[in-house]
């Protein structure tokens, strides 16, 4: 079994978007682990803000059938391939880690670039799995977000999936 961790993100019709991939996800595997959702502004393009949050599964699907899985995933959920790769979209689903694996694995950059360089995958990421570490830079992911200090805003806001609340809105 690997343990993988998922990066959710949507900004169009975000809490009905991030529901169906987390229906889809607690249909696939035992028991995911699920951050609060964070609220982020838009990175690389001026849009909407995104709903983001990070899932850990244990899986014995490889890199390809995961990948394959997310992206019509992606594509049930209206998903468009012919726009601009910063654009708005209906729901994101990126393979951020699979087990300690690093370099390219079926087509996939593991570990994702993305855990160092933004707070909306890094912050839930150190919040379900704190103690894990960074299979390149061999740092735990807490001590990663206590070190990170780029300027990327993000706030919990309410979010309720199957009658429980994954999240809570903090006082900004």
């Amino acid at each position: 079994m690997a343990r993988v961790y998922i990066s959710i993100g949507s900004n169009i019709d975000r809490e009905h978007y991030v529901t169906a991939a987390l229906d889809a996800l607690a249909g696939w595997f035992d028991e995911p682990l699920i951050s609060s959702v964070y609220e982020s502004e838009s990175v690389g393009f001026d849009g909407s803000p995104f709903y983001n949050l990070v899932v850990g599964v244990d899986t014995d699907l490889s890199v390809a059938e995961l990948s394959a899985r997310f992206k019509q995933l992606e594509a049930d959920n209206g998903r468009r391939r012919d726009v601009p790769k910063f654009s708005p979209r209906t729901l994101d689903l990126d393979i951020l880690t699979y087990d300690l694996e690093v370099g390219r694995v079926d087509g996939v950059e593991l570990p994702r670039g993305e855990i160092l360089k933004n707070a909306f995958v890094l912050l839930p990421l150190a919040e379900i799995a704190p103690t894990a570490v960074h299979p390149v830079c061999g740092e735990c992911y807490q001590v990663l977000w206590q070190a990170y200090d780029r300027d990327q805003k993000l706030w919990p806001v309410d979010f309720t999936w199957q009658g429980r609340r994954i999240s809570q809105a903090s006082a900004r």
